[in-house]
């Protein structure tokens, strides 16, 4: 499922606020769900757990590939390995793919956004 032709549920990059209770809290607003952190603003993403990450999934983030340094995932709360196709793609863009439990993603993914580096999020939404 591509999300380039939907629009973001916030038009703008934003720090993310709380996380918790099946979602986010970012940009003044709430959204229930997984969410994908962009330069172009924040998508909601329809994952709910590490195996339905994939290279269609993440078709938004590997389209703006020339714009990222960095691309966090989220997992939940479980660690997860991404197989070794995934990471192929990311590293064929120069891109660096760091994947972790939701809440390390957040704390770094915020600090990136501080420091204004070029980075995105994948978040899988916990309780």
């Amino acid at each position: 499922m591509s999300l380039a032709a939907g629009t973001p549920h916030l038009p703008t990059p934003a720090q993310i606020e709380a996380y918790g209770n099946g979602g986010f809290r970012f940009g003044g607003m709430s959204h229930r769900g997984s969410i994908l952190c962009m330069p172009t603003g924040i998508w909601a993403w329809p994952v709910a757990e590490p195996d339905a990450i994939t290279a269609d999934s993440l078709a938004l983030v590997l389209a703006a590939g020339d714009a990222l340094d960095f691309v966090l995932i989220g997992t939940g709360r479980d660690f997860w390995r991404a197989p070794d196709a995934l990471r192929a793609r990311f590293a064929a863009l120069k891109v660096s793919l760091d994947v972790m439990p939701t809440g390390a993603a957040v704390r770094t993914y915020n600090v990136l956004f501080a420091e204004r580096r070029r980075a995105a999020a994948a978040l899988i939404a916990v309780d």
